[in-house]
């Protein structure tokens, strides 16, 4: 059974925290098989990690590269059940570790940032060089879907292997998005981010003593607080706003020259998109932005059948690849990781 084209919310899961908050913990039932762990340097001293998945026809099969949100990894919900759809596609698979995440804070002696769309670049050389691939797309969730907008846009046509480019509540307008998520009750999920993201700088500040000042996490309140002092003052930035402005995918999308979708559900609790960037969606050609009235941030939960998960945006995302680019017909043998 095919998805349904327009997204109807889960009975009992309309409300966009209920859609939010389930659709973070739901187990999927579906998995990727057993992957390849690899390790690719990206700039010098810096590692991410990338768990692969590799048709047995690697250069012939289209390779979709998926990266997750803030203070997710290669092992989120939505990272293994979108992997598992695409594999069983025919579609070679990455499932990209931000720098610093899923337990590589020792790979680098730098921090993650909204901005490191290198990362991607790198990764996509390298499978090309390596595996010869030549049809590479990209999907991103919430920080992840801001990551590769902006590399699209970066990259304009000048990389013929760039297929198409999806983002899932994707958070291009970075400023407006962080002031949202401390308001009222998004605190709740400024929290659980905050959190997160002291735990890791503690990490840091551990293993590189010498660069990262343990004292300036006092009083940091907020994400904005920690973008004001951590993220801007060591990734290059002078502060939140200009790292805001720097980072965000908003100011690219109009150079964006692939085909591309971005899924937004308007009950997202805290992503928010701003009239000048929907303004500059509607006027590139291959911009295809799907604004749906319930979602929640990540999540879009429909109800289930025998023959369908209720995942929509990962049926919905496949849906859109697969009409723009060509996946070769399977090889019969079992599944392997590479």
């Amino acid at each position: 059974m095919s998805h349904q084209r327009h997204f109807t919310p889960r009975r009992w899961v309309r409300h966009g925290d209920l859609q939010t908050l389930v659709g973070n913990f739901l187990k999927r039932g579906a998995e990727p098989p057993e992957s390849e762990a690899v390790y690719i340097q990206t700039e010098p001293e810096t590692q991410v990690l990338c768990q692969c998945n590799w048709q047995p026809a690697a250069a012939e099969a289209p390779l979709a590269i998926l990266l997750h949100g803030l203070e997710g990894s290669s092992a989120s919900q939505y990272m293994r059940g979108n992997a598992a759809k695409l594999w069983d596609a025919g579609w070679s698979v990455i499932r990209m570790n931000m720098r610093n995440c899923g337990g590589t804070e020792n790979l680098t002696p730098t921090l993650y940032h909204s901005g490191l769309s290198v990362d991607m670049l790198e990764v996509m050389r390298w499978a090309i060089r390596t595996h010869g691939v030549r049809s590479i797309s990209l999907i991103g969730y919430s920080m992840g879907g801001n990551i590769v907008l902006k590399l699209a846009g970066e990259l304009g046509s000048s990389m013929p292997e760039l297929a198409g480019v999806v983002g899932v509540s994707p958070a291009m307008d970075l400023g407006p998005s962080a002031d949202k998520l401390h308001e009222g009750r998004n605190r709740v999920y400024e929290w659980k981010f905050l959190r997160g993201l002291l735990a890791r700088y503690q990490r840091k500040c551990e293993l590189f003593p010498k660069i990262y000042d343990p004292a300036r996490v006092k009083n940091i309140r907020s994400i904005r607080d920690f973008d004001e002092r951590i993220t801007g003052p060591y990734s290059g930035f002078t502060g939140a706003d200009d790292y805001y402005h720097r980072a965000a995918a908003a100011r690219v999308l109009d150079r964006i020259a692939v085909p591309t979708l971005i899924l937004h559900a308007a009950d997202d609790p805290f992503i928010r998109v701003t009239r000048q960037t929907r303004s500059v969606m509607a006027a590139n050609p291959h911009l295809t932005f799907v604004e749906t009235a319930h979602g929640g941030h990540c999540a879009f939960l429909a109800d289930r059948t025998a023959s369908y998960d209720g995942y929509w945006a990962e049926h919905t995302t496949l849906a859109f690849l697969t009409g723009h680019v060509r996946v070769p017909a399977p090889v019969p043998q079992e599944a392997h990781a590479g």
